[in-house]
């Protein structure tokens, strides 16, 4: 099943939940996944005023490279091992070398700047871990 598939059934399940559930004498409590966020609503009006509040950070915390809880630069750590400062090392170049193109400066830039502290980062811990 594709992805849009998916989507499409899911959301025709939830509005026959909203069907049955507005056809009672009162609200129940619900639990709705809204992007990677599982939050409780009591209303319609609850889950409208949670979505308008709900912001996406592109740079630090896309909800696309987290899954199931696992954020995706944590996998990449744990799989390629050492290799993970040179994949660090790539990002921050392709991200310096594509600002001016993609018609996003600013994040492009502060894309480099967050994948540059992870690598900062990376390194103390590791200056830490083999002066123990």
């Amino acid at each position: 099943m594709r992805h849009m598939e998916y989507m499409n059934m899911m959301k025709e399940k939830q509005a026959q939940i909203d069907a049955q559930t507005d056809n009672q004498d009162y609200p129940k409590p619900k639990r709705r996944v809204i992007g990677t966020m599982t939050a409780k609503v009591h209303s319609k009006t609850d889950l409208r005023e949670l979505e308008n509040k709900k912001t996406v950070d592109m740079v630090n915390s896309p909800s696309h490279y987290n899954e199931f809880g696992i954020e995706c630069i944590d996998a990449i750590q744990a799989s390629t091992g050492e290799g993970f400062q040179s994949y660090l090392q790539g990002n921050i170049m392709k991200y310096l070398w594509r600002y001016r193109y993609k018609g996003k400066p600013i994040e492009d830039l502060q894309k480099a700047e967050w994948y540059l502290a992870r690598l900062i980062s990376t390194v103390q811990n590791a200056k830490v871990k083999n002066n123990n």
